[in-house]
């Protein structure tokens, strides 16, 4: 490079005013600790819904067991009231008696079916509700 074409560089160089660059701690530091923040709060986050939904896990293992059990609960009685009916059944002496008792048997059979149906519903509908509730609670406590 000749010395006439290096003077306009050297003239450039001189004439740019010289700014201080900002030390490397000044920078990465806020960013750092930005970041730190950013993933506490992503972890809590986390650790929230884990916690959420492992509540919703055991309140409906329970809510599943209770409506295990009324189903059990219901298949006893039936079979109970099934031998109850025959036993009776098989003891009328006439056609009339027959027909009373039968009428009478299904009057009850549709009572129970929909009284059991009641709570079957009530139960299933606990089940559902134990297992979405904290999740549901979660969602809506979350920050926006």
């Amino acid at each position: 490079m000749s010395s006439a074409t290096a003077e306009p560089v050297e003239k450039t160089i001189h004439a740019a005013p010289a700014k201080p660059f900002k030390p490397v701690e000044t920078v990465v530091e806020p960013i750092a600790d930005a970041v730190t923040k950013t993933s506490a709060a992503a972890e809590n986050m986390v650790k929230e819904n884990a916690a959420a939904l492992a509540e919703g896990g055991s309140a409906a293992t329970t809510a599943f067991q209770e409506l295990a059990k009324a189903y059990q609960e219901l298949a006893t009685k039936n079979a109970k009231n099934l031998a109850a009916a025959i036993h009776a059944l098989s003891s009328v002496r006439s056609i009339t008696e027959f027909i009373d008792l039968e009428q009478k048997l299904i009057k009850e059979g549709v009572a129970a079916a929909v009284s059991d149906s009641t709570q079957i519903a009530r139960l299933t509908a606990a089940v559902f509700a134990a297992a979405i509730d904290p999740v549901k609670k979660r969602i809506e406590t979350a920050p926006k």
